[in-house]
């Protein structure tokens, strides 16, 4: 399908000039008043070198048609593949040829195709006020526009859904044959006006002529307040009445009334229900997980895991970030019930060597895990992620180490957390895990390699990778991680430890112990016979 895309880009490359020239001299520029717009450049391999420069005509094209300020429109950029790469926030530049500049020098990742994970960035970090944007009090709008040209490799739906509920109004242009389902599922409503499939010059400029009138719309709300009960707001479409928050607006479209939905609807939470404006959520006690169906809860603790989580400590992770490490691995000990029936956590570091920091037998509560994380210290130097597979397939799923006997059906989980490249291969003890029945979890960040992550997680890898572009951003990465590891959301739903009082319990229990007591035996009869042939000698020697 890429291939086929690319092939079709030259036309609309050559298109996009006069386009270009067109909007540079449409008119006066947009007053848009206060406004954070951010774009999001696909940025991966199938884009060719000239069709990215293309892309960058396209910013230049839409930059030219705003009034760019620091008390007017602030525009930021970022890229995205299998990574996300910020080419500047939003306060970085206050002056449109910086813009520019700094847009025209932009070189293309040429990887994969994650853009949910690029939704994810914009939303945590590209839209924050460290980043330039003005704050959630100041109500400015929030603008992404999303330019893509093929399908996402990850999910996007569930986070474009949260990016919308934060404020974040989304345009997603599809360049020729990109998959319209995922730009629908990403895009704003009304999908119509939020959802651009670029075929042709013809659309290209209906894209970018809409876009304006959209950011530049008549004030019909400065002619009157259209008896509005609370705010009229101003659309390409004609003056609205909107509602303040905890209100509704009446079929009259004019008046607006409290309600709380938890009080008047059947919403079926089964703890809590919390009202969100025109909508309503339920909630889950601590340590409980709301489940697909948005409204029942079920604990992670009721399963039972064996869990080792291997954590990269070579020179490239720096003191600093092994602690927000730490802290992130407390994170997903918060959401197991960590005791000797249920949950159980090893630990293990490596670098250019591995050490067992604490094996899956040692601790028994959550506060023990937790304590016994934040005390290990950091090894620096290298990084092989093979040589510790490789500890933890032979060593750390023991039941010298504290792993549960295989005929317990506990199962067997690894978490892998690495920041880079492996100095050595990888692909013969992730393979080996596998066959070994251990789920393997790959969680990279900064300059990790896909492929490796891939190779080292289990299949589907959607489920098993996860990718975050900076320490200080990978909190996002907890809840895939809590739906999956959790064992009646991922891993052996219902899986059950099997009594002991069991008549196969005791037969492999009896089987065991005769095994142990004939090898008692042998070493006694050794040990006997050794010690015949010493008082031979010693009463040869009198």
């Amino acid at each position: 399908m890429r291939g086929r895309l690319c092939s079709q880009l030259p036309m609309f490359l050559l298109l996009l000039q006069p386009w270009e020239t067109q909007l540079q001299f449409a008119g006066p520029r947009c007053r848009t008043g206060p406004l954070d717009l951010v774009f999001v450049i696909d940025s991966s391999r199938s884009v060719r070198p000239f069709e990215f420069q293309t892309m960058r005509q396209f910013l230049v094209s839409l930059l030219r048609s705003l009034d760019v300020g620091p008390n007017a429109t602030r525009v930021g950029v970022i890229q995205y593949s299998s990574q996300v790469q910020s080419v500047f926030p939003l306060g970085t530049f206050s002056r449109r040829e910086d813009m520019e500049r700094a847009i025209r020098t932009l070189v293309p990742l040429a990887q994969g195709t994650m853009t949910g994970l690029a939704i994810q960035y914009a939303m945590n970090v590209a839209f924050s006020v460290a980043e330039g944007a003005r704050p959630p009090e100041a109500r400015v709008p929030r603008v992404a526009v999303i330019v893509t040209d093929g399908r996402p490799q990850d999910r996007v739906a569930e986070v474009a859904a949260q990016a919308r509920a934060r404020g974040i109004e989304i345009y997603a242009v599809g360049v020729q044959r990109a998959d319209v389902a995922s730009l629908r599922a990403m895009a704003s409503p009304p999908l119509d006006e939020h959802v651009f499939l670029v075929e042709s010059f013809d659309r290209i400029q209906e894209f970018g002529l809409q876009f304006q009138r959209r950011l530049c719309p008549v004030d019909h709300c400065s002619f009157g307040n259209h008896s509005c009960q609370h705010e009229c707001v101003s659309t390409f479409g004609g003056p609205r009445c909107r509602c303040r928050g905890g209100y509704n607006l009446l079929p009259d479209g004019r008046s607006c009334q409290a309600q709380d939905l938890c009080n008047g609807v059947d919403h079926g939470c089964e703890f809590q229900c919390v009202s969100e404006g025109f909508s309503y959520r339920c909630l889950c006690p601590e340590r409980w997980q709301l489940q697909a169906d948005g409204k029942s809860c079920s604990r992670c603790q009721e399963g039972h895991v064996d869990l080792v989580l291997l954590v990269d400590g070579s020179k490239s992770v720096r003191p600093q970030n092994f602690e927000l490490v730490k802290r992130f691995v407390n994170q997903i000990v918060d959401f197991l019930d960590v005791s000797p029936e249920g949950t159980r956590v090893g630990l293990v570091q490596f670098s250019s060597r591995v050490r067992t920091e604490f094996p899956l037998g040692r601790y028994g509560t959550a506060a023990e895990v937790k304590q016994a994380v934040l005390a290990v210290e950091y090894m620096e130097r290298g990084t092989m992620t093979g040589l510790a597979l490789r500890h933890m397939v032979e060593h750390s799923f023991s039941e010298a180490q504290g792993a549960r006997p295989r005929a317990l059906n506990v199962p067997r989980v690894g978490l892998v957390f690495t920041d880079g490249r492996s100095q050595d291969d990888v692909s013969v003890w992730a393979a080996r895990a596998k066959e070994e029945g251990i789920v393997m979890y790959a969680v990279g960040v900064g300059k990790a390699v896909e492929d490796e992550l891939r190779e080292i997680a289990s299949e589907p890898a959607e489920l098993h990778v996860s990718y975050s572009p900076d320490f200080s951003t990978m909190t996002h990465l907890l809840e895939n991680l809590k739906g999956s590891i959790c064992p009646e959301e991922g891993i052996s739903a219902g899986t059950e430890l099997r009594s002991p009082c069991e008549c196969e319990s005791l037969v492999e229990f009896q089987g065991r112990t005769l095994g142990a007591l004939e090898s008692l035996s042998q070493n006694l009869a050794q040990l006997t016979a050794r010690l015949e042939d010493v008082e031979n000698q010693l009463a040869t020697q009198k």
